[in-house]
């Protein structure tokens, strides 16, 4: 008996030293956090969005305001359906943890969560989104820190301010965003819908879908009805209330300017130059290369040409010169779509593959002069695989086409034969020359851009042709400041020597055969639809696979891609692809309308001749239709060319 209360006496010492201890280390952690070095709220993580001539963006820049300033259906909304106890906890609510614990053990699944206002705060505002237990750790001090820093007020003040509502972060953007109206204005049925969108924002978003955002609005307004916030009636009132969304800050702003957010804030996410963490920094000032009046430009153009409202598009405006990206987007309209397709989406490019092939087969000897038959054509490769790649609309020449001209129709039979002439490895090791790092095989189809390639490598791609060969690397920020102007990163625009400048000039000469009606003969140029309303010279190039419509153009000023389909890869309209070409056209003309614009001067080592543009044969005298192709001096043709179609023992011609 005595052992026994010997035992009981040092059991009770021993809980009662690691309780003593528990209690020492909770409350010295709590002083340490409150009289260490204080995180700064006030600007953590914001992220303030300057154009290219130096002007803050309106829209895009973060705009805080007070809790003031904040209607109180927003503040008691958010109380009520993500941390009732907010008042009372200090950083953690232990019940709720503990409830949120039992039903997700209960039912083999995540389906509560418990963290307060606090923890996500300093989620948003510090923390990268991996889940570790290192963040884990992060966070929890970092709650602490705040908790013992600022007045709850503060937290939730800093809280509203810079949470995600689909896409637009803080209260007074997604007031304006949604509203157009001042965050201070917004009725309880607008509030109620705010509030809802954080839990999800790419389902609970209203433009995306009204029905789960009305659905998320009933909780939410059932969570005001249980704190006592509102009544049943004024509950039932806000369901009922019909709500107007815009889907812009102000009634005449860019439905696509967030696209180009988006994009500069993946940039800058993978520069090495910026912390993980903004603790340090307490914002930033991120400086672009964007240019609102092309930005504009290029929606309009969109808006203009594509009617078709359930097609997709994404298209980027570049600078060959140095790589800046002065406009973007990634959709149609950034309201009712957040994917990023100019960043994100891999697709197959089509025939806009065929210029990094034919600047291949230059730099092997070839000529605008060299000739293919154009026939319907069976290729036997490897391991007697065949392969029966057909020109669009069946249309074959049925004679030795120059390249210019295959260039001009975008005859897939002369690709091939060119790709299989040259090895199939050719074509993706050129492409790796010219930045492409998506995975491509070295099969027969890559030749007529099976590859899937982003639309930002392919236009980066083409800035190399339009940079006479020179390489740069596609960027949208300039540079980066802590909220001190101190330099974070700096854009250096480097160029790397990369093609052969005189080669790079007579493939720009080539593709501007897609427009020139000196080319039609059995077929029309791909282009000629725009030729009379183009006013500057430009080199260009279209795409078209079973599923999606491309055009890349380029002159020494700008260069410029499109891309149109549907997200799921069903077919498109043919219509498409003219609506694409339209639109490309309005872009280049616009933009450069008023500048000084120019061609490339012709290298010392090039010579250019008058030839027929279908034979590549020296131009008779009365051939109408001659037009100037440019040679290395000593390539030009001296009469007659030579037809490369024996030189592929591969080739096997139909019956």
């Amino acid at each position: 008996m005595k052992r026994k209360k010997k035992w009981w006496k040092r059991l009770c010492k021993i809980s009662l030293f690691i309780i003593g201890l528990g209690f020492i280390f909770y409350f010295g952690l709590y002083f340490y956090a409150k009289y260490g070095t204080k995180l700064v709220i006030e600007n953590a993580n914001e992220f303030y969005f300057y154009d290219i001539n130096g002007d803050l963006v309106e829209g895009l820049s973060d705009t805080w305001v007070s809790l003031d300033d904040i209607s109180p259906f927003v503040i008691d909304a958010t109380i009520a359906i993500e941390d009732k106890n907010f008042y009372k906890h200090s950083g953690f609510d232990y019940l709720r943890i503990a409830k949120s614990l039992y039903i997700n053990l209960k039912s083999g699944s995540k389906k509560q969560g418990a963290s307060t206002i606090s923890q996500q705060l300093s989620k948003n505002l510090f923390l990268t989104f991996d889940k570790t237990w290192e963040r884990k750790i992060k966070e929890a001090w970092l709650t602490i820190q705040l908790e013992t820093q600022y007045s709850k007020d503060e937290i939730l003040e800093a809280y509203l301010n810079t949470i995600n509502y689909g896409g637009i972060y803080g209260i007074e953007n997604a007031s304006k965003y949604y509203f157009h109206k001042h965050a201070k204005d917004l009725t309880l049925a607008e509030a109620s819908i705010l509030v809802g969108i954080p839990k999800s924002p790419s389902h609970y978003s209203p433009l995306v879908n009204e029905e789960k955002a009305k659905e998320r609005q009933a909780l939410v307004l059932s969570s005001m009805v249980r704190e006592s916030m509102i009544s049943e009636e004024e509950k039932d009132d806000a369901i009922n209330c019909s709500l107007t969304y815009y889907g812009t800050m102000e009634e005449n702003e860019l439905k696509t300017l967030m696209y180009y957010q988006d994009a500069v804030m993946t940039e800058l996410k993978s520069l090495k130059e910026i912390p993980k963490t903004f603790l340090e920094t307490g914002g930033l000032k991120v400086y672009t290369y964007l240019d609102l009046n092309a930005q504009t430009i290029l929606e309009k153009a969109m808006d203009d040409n594509i009617k078709d409202d359930d097609i997709q598009l994404s298209a980027i405006m570049m600078d060959p010169e140095n790589g800046h990206v002065i406009a973007l987007t990634g959709g149609r309209n950034y309201s009712t779509s957040q994917y990023n397709r100019a960043i994100n989406a891999k697709r197959q490019v089509g025939s806009t593959m065929k210029p990094f092939l034919y600047y291949a087969a230059l730099e092997n000897g070839f000529t605008e002069s060299t000739t293919f038959t154009s026939e319907k054509t069976t290729f036997v490769f490897s391991e007697n695989k065949t392969y029966s790649p057909s020109n669009y609309n069946n249309k074959y020449g049925g004679k030795a086409i120059t390249m210019a001209a295959a260039l001009a129709y975008s005859d897939n039979i002369y690709a091939v034969k060119t790709h299989l002439f040259l090895g199939e490895k050719t074509l993706v090791e050129m492409a790796n020359r010219l930045g492409i790092k998506s995975d491509l095989q070295a099969v027969p189809s890559l030749a007529l851009g099976s590859g899937e390639i982003t639309l930002f490598e392919m236009v980066q791609a083409y800035a190399t042709f339009a940079n006479l060969g020179y390489r740069v690397e596609g960027k949208l920020i300039a540079k980066v400041e802590d909220m001190e102007g101190n330099i974070l990163y700096e854009n250096k625009n480097t160029k790397e020597p990369t093609l052969n400048s005189s080669l790079t000039y007579i493939l720009n000469e080539a593709l501007t055969s897609t427009y020139n009606y000196h080319f039609i003969d059995y077929n029309y140029p791909t282009c000629y639809d725009i030729t009379s309303t183009l006013t500057h010279k430009y080199a260009i190039k279209t795409g078209t696979t079973d599923n999606d419509h491309l055009i890349f153009g380029y002159n020494a000023n700008i260069v410029i891609g499109i891309w149109s389909g549907n997200d799921d890869s069903t077919p498109t309209e043919v219509k498409n692809g003219k609506d694409l070409r339209y639109m490309w056209r309005d872009i280049a003309e616009n933009y450069l309308k008023d500048k000084e614009v120019n061609w490339y001067s012709i290298p010392e080592n090039v010579v250019g001749t008058l030839v027929n543009p279908i034979s590549g044969n020296i131009a008779k005298e009365k051939d109408k239709n001659a037009t100037m192709f440019y040679y290395i001096k000593g390539t030009e043709p001296t009469y007659k060319q030579e037809n490369l179609e024996d030189l592929i023992p591969t080739i096997k011609e139909n019956d």
